[in-house]
């Protein structure tokens, strides 16, 4: 006869991925063993395996929730762009404000989601992989909408990636209740997005600056480092 499960069942699996999630980024997901967890949530490896059947259920479940609540921010941001007959340019500019709120609430999760797909089954690391593709896609399209005059077919890729290079790894530097807060820094991407992007000349095929090389460069860099 199957276990009954308590009310409180969900409310207790997402204090368990948050937990864990703040586990995996100090310790690293490899050293982090179910005792461990057991321990970060106070509770015995009995009780978490009520929960949870392995460590890999927690981490997938943990990068499941995050990849959709980084789609479901997008669904969200285009519907109110729809809504409220905002143009391309503050669709984006929300889409960036709407990611950096996120990150700032869910750094351990986005360091899970940078350094962990790995230690997926291939079938639950397709998955998550798809769907940061996804996210990937949707700030490329909504890139080339905001500023169609700068974004083309030859510079989109590298221009994107510089985008993320600025927003995903706040983590590493940019810490909640600082002098610099998460709002204010979405403001300094925007306007350097609005005032900093490679003139249409130069992404239609004439030679870059030293300066443009040196942007193009500096997003290629972290996205590799990404990897």
């Amino acid at each position: 006869m199957a276990r009954t499960k308590a009310p409180d069942f969900e409310a207790q699996r997402e204090q368990i991925l948050e937990l864990a999630a703040t586990a995996f980024a100090a310790s690293s997901y490899p050293s982090t063993s179910m005792a461990d967890l057991a321990a970060a949530c106070g509770t015995s490896k009995a009780r978490l395996y009520h929960y949870y059947e392995s460590k890999e259920a927690i981490l997938f479940d943990l990068l499941d929730r995050y990849t959709r609540r980084l789609m479901l921010i997008v669904t969200e941001v285009d519907a109110e762009a729809e809504r409220r007959h905002l143009d391309d340019r503050a669709r984006f500019a929300n889409l960036i404000r709407a990611f950096l709120a996120e990150y700032e609430n869910s750094q351990t999760r986005h360091i899970a989601l940078i350094n962990d797909v790995k230690f997926l089954a291939e079938a639950q690391r397709d998955l998550i992989l798809k769907r940061e593709r996804d996210v990937v896609s949707a700030f490329s399209r909504l890139l080339r909408l905001a500023y169609p005059e700068r974004v083309t077919r030859d510079n989109q890729t590298a221009l994107t990636m510089t985008v993320f290079g600025m927003i995903n790894w706040t983590f590493t530097w940019l810490k909640p209740g600082g002098r610099l807060s998460y709002a204010d820094f979405a403001e300094i991407v925007i306007e350097l997005l609005a005032g900093g992007l490679p003139a249409a000349a130069a992404a239609a095929g004439q030679p870059l600056t030293g300066g443009d090389e040196v942007r193009l460069a500096i997003g290629a860099g972290k996205t590799q480092a990404g990897r």
